[in-house]
């Protein structure tokens, strides 16, 4: 049985950035389970915000498109609209764990389908750990 994941727009970023600390491990990870062929379902905010980090780093507008639509072109990557009751339970989270507004969707859609959320993001992996398992490129690697 495979695994199914939630993967926050931080590990996307770091994996396209080869000067990032922890991007081998980004990379690897994402080669993982694409390769696996494991379920990533992830909220449609994953492409605007990996867009916009793109596009601002590398002030590279059509780059960023690019890898924002490949993303989105993954074959066993499903996104989640961000509908009026899953941005109800995100807003839920926010208030109820502290959550930043765009962590508490990653963690909603988490919970929602019974994923593992795979992210960067030291805040959101330990206030979403309440929530559902969340845990770094590398932990993920390891398991």
């Amino acid at each position: 049985m495979s695994q199914r994941y939630t993967i926050d727009a931080s590990v996307f970023v770091n994996a396209f950035n080869p000067h990032e600390t922890g991007h081998a491990a980004s990379l690897k990870i994402l080669a993982a389970i694409h390769e696996r062929g494991d379920p990533v379902i992830v909220p449609s905010l994953l492409l605007v915000e990996v867009a916009s980090a793109i596009a601002r780093a590398t002030d590279d507008t059509d780059g960023a498109i690019a890898y924002a639509r490949a993303v989105a072109g993954l074959p066993h990557l499903t996104l989640v609209t961000l509908t009026a009751t899953v941005s109800r339970q995100a807003a839920d989270l926010a208030a109820e764990h502290r959550l930043r507004g765009a962590d508490a969707v990653y963690v909603s859609v988490a919970r929602r389908y019974g994923t593992t959320l795979i992210t960067r993001d030291g805040e959101q992996r330990a206030r979403g750990a309440d929530v559902v398992t969340c845990v770094t490129p590398e932990a993920a690697l390891r398991a």
